[in-house]
């Protein structure tokens, strides 16, 4: 059967069953002593891990979740709210273009690590700083995914829209952003990834809460079945606000009808 004439009943039926044979069989393995359980624990012990340190005296999980969440959406917002509107300039303008080429081909390559002591220095230690490590580590991505999906339009749309006499921002608004929106979108997608990145890099070196913060101590304690909570936290988190990213790209894209399967 063709993956693309899938139903959503079938594909969530197929997904758990994948999904259960993989942890059913991580957890016979740790059972019968093939894998050591003080390196990986079961999935039974990762979830007892879970519930301890979600419902336990301390109860940090849920506290860690929000605050990781938290500092990757403000920083990723603003990194999107001014990178989208340079991209777009960018890609339309190739004067501009030429001119911003060299900075961001030097701010691009540099990762998430590399922006921290620079960052410490500035604004210390505070949740600004994690919010400028996000913004820093995902501006650049979003602004080149921006520039390219702008560029892609067909320019002959373009033409066709000013010799009808539309203005430049007539041309922005109906034919150039609405063309290049779902890329755009795509390109968010990526760098909402990548803000994800920055933030446990930016907790596990100068934080006190926050799921990078949380991994990086339990490595300190070698206790690795909270090692994998924060792991799956960060999983779990992720696969939400992908499944809202989704339901806002139907609502921005409504002519874009997407397989289930593809």
């Amino acid at each position: 059967m063709d993956e693309k004439t899938l139903d959503l009943w079938q594909v969530a039926v197929i997904g758990s069953i994948g999904l259960i044979t993989f942890l059913g069989l991580w957890e016979l393995l740790v059972r019968l002593g093939i894998i050591d359980p003080f390196f990986l624990p079961a999935p039974s012990q990762v979830l007892q891990r879970m519930q301890q340190l979600a419902t336990g005296p301390d109860a940090v999980l849920l506290h860690d979740i929000r605050m990781s969440s938290t500092r990757v959406l403000t920083g990723f917002i603003l990194s999107a709210v001014v990178a989208v509107p340079f991209g777009l300039v960018m890609g339309m303008n190739s004067v501009v273009r030429a001119a911003l080429n060299p900075v961001i081909s030097i701010i691009r390559p540099l990762p998430a690590l590399s922006w921290i002591p620079l960052s410490m220095l500035w604004l210390g230690i505070d949740e600004q700083q994690k919010y400028a490590i996000v913004f820093m580590g995902s501006f650049a991505s979003v602004l080149v995914y921006t520039t390219d999906a702008t560029m892609r339009v067909d320019s002959i749309l373009k033409i066709v829209a000013k010799n009808l006499g539309a203005s430049h921002f007539q041309v922005l608004r109906h034919v150039v952003l609405p063309g290049a929106l779902p890329n755009i979108l795509s390109g968010l997608k990526v760098a909402l990834a990548i803000a994800w990145t920055c933030v446990i890099s930016a907790e596990m070196v100068g934080a006190n809460s926050g799921l990078g913060f949380r991994i990086w101590t339990a490595k300190e304690w070698s206790d690795t079945g909270q090692v994998l909570v924060g792991m799956l936290s960060i999983s779990l988190t992720v696969l939400l606000l992908d499944i809202l990213f989704r339901v806002a790209e139907r609502l921005l894209l409504p002519w874009q009808k997407k397989g289930v399967g593809s």
